[in-house]
């Protein structure tokens, strides 16, 4: 696929039925266009096989939850959703985007119970999410926006709105010729990247932030497990501003970002070594097992 994402050839899973890519479109007056009533997941696809597939299914119905609205598809619907999809565009390898938003009704207010749920899934081919950086390390910029208290959003739902901030911060970091931003949490604390988890290297062992104020992704759950597989202790806690010139190694995970190396935040530098090219090459293998 080439061009801008509403012109391109393929077909895109809409409410039950697969339609033209083209033909995919909704009302202005969506609801998730005004007040972000939306959730979504990103998945990949390797060798026909959507990397552990069913749970992004159910943490999309449990986002949807979280921002109380239900998705009329079951997970096994969404499941088979996926396969058709990747099966009508001929794909074995990509990325899957399956997005659920309270769609155009009676509601126009920010109250919307009468409005319909939707469901769309697409895919298409994504190469590395940060281009080479998953080879020589990522650059990444220090936010000014930080991730709120989950008192004020339901932090733990991949919805829509929580990613407004990740877009502005992404976008200013763009400008200064980094890849990404990284994130401090509502106390000051390390917490994420835009779109992605991260994990430090000190002395042999693993440091990552404690996600209780932001998503605990599934490929930062599937790295962690790589890690005690391998007896390496890993340490998730909360993590100082100040603490970060003390590491040596560092990496982000996602499923987009998958396992990318970082060599500079800010004014601090990490080199790409030896347990961060591991733990990405292992990933690669595991994923297309």
């Amino acid at each position: 696929m080439s061009g801008t994402y509403d012109d391109r050839d393929g077909v895109i899973w809409m409410d039950g039925k697969l339609i033209p890519w083209r033909d995919a479109n909704v009302h202005i007056l969506t609801h998730a266009m005004h007040y972000a009533s939306s959730v979504f997941e990103g998945e990949r696809a390797y060798n026909g096989k959507i990397f552990e597939s069913r749970r992004h299914s159910e943490r999309l119905r449990k986002s949807a939850e979280m921002i109380d609205f239900e998705i009329p598809w079951t997970v096994d619907e969404i499941e088979a959703a996926k396969m058709a999809v990747l099966e009508a565009n001929g794909q074995t390898d990509a990325y899957v985007r399956a997005v659920a938003w309270r769609g155009v009704g009676e509601d126009m207010g920010v109250a919307s119970a009468r409005n319909p749920v939707r469901l769309a899934i697409a895919s298409w081919a994504w190469g590395n999410y940060y281009g080479d950086a998953k080879m020589k390390g990522a650059k990444l910029d220090i936010a000014k926006w930080r991730r709120p208290d989950p008192a004020t959003a339901p932090s733990q739902a991949k919805a829509a709105g929580l990613y407004m901030i990740c877009t502005m911060s992404k976008h200013a970091a763009e400008a200064k010729g980094c890849s990404d931003a990284m994130m401090f949490d509502y106390r000051g604390y390390v917490a994420e990247a835009t779109g992605a988890n991260i994990f430090f290297v000190k002395d042999g062992e693993v440091h990552t932030p404690d996600p209780d104020c932001f998503l605990n992704g599934i490929t930062r759950q599937t790295v962690i497990g790589m890690l005690k597989d391998r007896q390496i202790k890993v340490h998730e806690r909360h993590i100082m501003p100040e603490e970060l010139e003390s590491f040596e190694q560092c990496w982000l995970t996602g499923t987009a970002a998958e396992v990318t190396p970082v060599g500079k935040i800010g004014d601090y530098n990490f080199e790409v070594g030896s347990l961060t090219r591991d733990i990405s090459q292992s990933y690669e293998e595991l994923v297309r097992k």
